[in-house]
């Protein structure tokens, strides 16, 4: 009798061993995922309402505020100054509205000309419902006011007031008074780019201009600059119309109808604020038999321009004065060298470290799992196929052995 003998496939299956790893991996990509999820606090209703009233006045505007408490305790200020600005305002256990008064002319408000030739005030103030510190119960407001009157005053003859100088003329004929503007634009006055914010040493053009006519014309006079919070003043032309600091500022230069001055200069600021203030007097003269006397480079540091003005105010009367401002934001660059936008430049960290946010993070996390995770499982499918047996051709008649060699089992009997 012949035993054939075959080969049995005894290899275990590997499903357990590869369902766990898949298990390990998607606790791994879960754990990183929630990572990626930053916690967000529950708070509760802000205390400060959001609906304000705004009253515009004539020299300043007012802000009622009102709380959810009908008590207000805590600061209002605007933005960008300090605590030690005097437009900052402590309110303690107030009852509401509480009413914050904004300057015109200070405290970081700041105005531009209309189309309609009227002009808008604005600024941006900050409320916080504490005395010491900034939390995110604090709320800020834009505020803006718009007059149909233009940036500037005529002074008038008052002891306890401004005061006015009239033109004095026989022709009754003589129109009515033209109204003037100040504007401070960037680089070249006829870009017409008004300069809103800029940075220290851009050059900038001050504009002063009176309405076309061809009565009156315009000598400039007395210029300053402020940092509207009473901390910082500079007088930049006197009286005769002639720069105190060529450097800072040089002298006007008048158009041939004498209706128009320009000079120019380069940004500069305070050290307590970003915002600065120009404030002029503007004479006005009658054109007729040469009345209107402007400075020049000759003339500034000399009698000669103090003796030709008295005259033309002598002859003519005293010329009105009218007051126009204009003010920008002026900020405080690291370098006063530009830099090209297509520069390349490289900064080392402190021990060469590697900063990287916290979802970006556990992005990277993530997607370093998925490639592990399919590296894992190329890896088992090729094991798999790797001990998989080889399929062996089956044959009745041939045992196990090859060749001439056979079990043969023989029986004995007795």
């Amino acid at each position: 009798m012949t035993v054939k003998l075959f080969k049995r496939n005894t290899m275990r299956p590997h499903h357990p061993f590869v369902l766990t790893l898949f298990t390990v991996i998607l606790v791994c990509t879960r754990t990183a995922i929630n990572a990626a999820n930053i916690p967000v606090t529950t708070t509760s209703i802000p205390e400060i309402e959001s609906d304000v009233r705004v009253d515009c006045n004539n020299d300043e505007i007012v802000v009622s505020i009102s709380t959810r408490s009908g008590r207000f305790n805590g600061m209002i200020y605007p933005a960008g100054l300090t605590k030690n600005s005097p437009c900052f305002g402590e309110w303690v256990q107030t009852s509401v509205p509480v009413k914050y008064k904004l300057p015109l002319r200070a405290c970081n408000t700041m105005s531009m000309e209309l189309d309609d030739g009227g002009i808008e005030y604005f600024n941006t103030i900050v409320v916080q419902p504490h005395l010491k510190l900034v939390t995110n119960q604090g709320r800020s407001f834009h505020i803006r006011c718009r007059y149909s009157t233009r940036n500037n005053t005529v002074t008038i003859n008052d002891i306890d007031g401004p005061k006015l100088d009239y033109l004095h003329s026989e022709d009754t004929s003589i129109p009515p008074m033209p109204g003037c503007t100040m504007k401070i634009f960037t680089g070249d006055p006829s870009n017409k780019e008004v300069a809103e914010n800029v940075k220290i040493g851009d050059p900038l053009s001050l504009q002063v201009s009176l309405d076309k006519q061809d009565t009156y014309g315009i000598r400039v006079t007395d210029c300053l600059v402020r940092d509207g919070i009473g901390s910082g003043e500079q007088k930049l032309i006197n009286d005769d119309g002639c720069p105190l600091d060529s450097e800072i500022m040089g002298i006007f230069q008048y158009s041939e109808d004498k209706t128009t001055a320009i000079v120019k200069f380069q940004a500069h600021k305070f050290p307590s604020t970003e915002s600065v203030y120009y404030q002029c007097n503007v004479k006005l003269c009658l054109k007729a038999n040469g009345g209107c006397v402007e400075a020049n480079p000759t003339a500034c540091g000399s009698n000669r321009v103090r003796r030709q003005a008295n005259n033309a105010d002598s002859s003519e009367g005293t010329p009105a004065t009218i007051e126009v401002y204009s003010g920008l934001y002026v900020n405080e660059a690291n370098d006063l060298a530009k830099v090209d936008d297509d520069s390349v430049f490289s900064e080392k960290a402190p021990d060469d470290a590697i900063c990287i946010s916290q979802k970006n993070f556990a992005i990277g996390i993530c997607v370093a799992g998925l490639i592990l995770m399919l590296c894992a499982i190329t890896a088992i499918l090729c094991l798999l196929a790797r001990r998989r047996p080889k399929k062996v051709s089956s044959n009745p008649s041939s045992s196990i052995y090859s060749g001439p060699y056979t079990n043969t089992a023989y029986s004995h009997s007795s």
